[in-house]
């Protein structure tokens, strides 16, 4: 990895960490953050895949309120970059294998990455104060200097690591996964499958409500015929959200005459 992919890997992270707080560029996103650093490195295939591989585990992860959801920046990086490093020049290691391995690290490093949040959160706590004084004294370039300062430390939690692994030699990672026995490679593969079932299972909690059941079944029904492309299958999808709008919308306008709850599906199934 040549100094200018490093540098720009570690401007993927510190971004990727100011958006885990920030979520409004969605830069920590895996399937992000992962594509990123796989075309600053010369690897957009395997970033793509990596990402894609994670963005399954992180569907049902959301910050709300206080409630920091597990570091999704982190995970995505430092498994990125691990994947880059045992993929490197000369490398032989399968492309699967070296995705696989980093899939199953991705979980940890997200654990991990809440401590490093919570420290950093105790770090600005300080700054809080620093920017009454600075309100008090009407000092708006004050108070904007030290939230960008506060934000900006999110950002360097991410980026430091992401330095630090980016030292490590690659032939070390490499050695690595070439010492994996076929069961442990085997294992973190299905291991990986089973922790994206599991975030798909935490969307579906927060989702299940009577009227979108029917679209849940239907989406399994669609998959299940052969002929069904990706690109037919997400057009389908369209055209049914926009079906349910405008159905919703259709009701609120007579919902006035009909009593109904402005939601059809949901009048329908509440009939039975």
């Amino acid at each position: 990895m040549g100094g200018i992919s490093i540098v720009l890997v570690v401007l993927v992270a510190f971004l990727a960490g100011m958006e885990g707080i920030l979520d409004e560029f969605q830069f920590h996103q895996p399937l992000v953050a992962c594509t990123l650093i796989g075309i600053v490195t010369g690897h957009p295939t395997e970033g793509i895949m990596l990402g894609g591989s994670l963005q399954m585990i992180a569907l049902g992860w959301a910050n709300v309120g206080a409630a920091v959801a597990p570091d999704a920046a982190l995970a995505s990086v430092a498994s990125a970059i691990i994947m880059v490093k045992g993929l490197g020049e000369g490398s032989t290691v399968d492309p699967k294998v070296a995705i696989d391995a980093a899939i199953a690290m991705a979980v940890p490093l997200s654990v991990a990455g809440l401590f490093l949040t919570m420290l950093c959160r105790t770090i600005a706590i300080p700054m809080v104060h620093f920017m009454d004084a600075a309100a008090e004294k009407a000092n708006f370039r004050g108070v904007e200097l030290w939230q960008i300062l506060a934000i900006c430390l999110q950002g360097i939690r991410i980026a430091i690591p992401a330095a630090m692994l980016c030292m490590v030699p690659a032939d070390a990672v490499t050695a690595m996964l070439q010492a994996m026995p076929e069961w442990l490679s085997g294992g973190m593969g299905v291991g990986g499958g089973m922790v994206a079932a599991v975030g798909y299972a935490m969307v579906i909690n927060m989702m299940a409500t009577n009227e979108v059941w029917p679209f849940f079944v239907l989406g399994f029904v669609l998959a299940a015929l052969g002929e069904l492309t990706l690109i037919a299958l997400g057009a389908l999808g369209v055209a049914l959200a926009l079906i349910y709008l405008g159905l919703k919308e259709l009701a609120k306008q007579g919902g006035g005459a009909g009593g109904g709850s402005g939601d059809p599906l949901g009048d329908i199934l509440n009939d039975y």
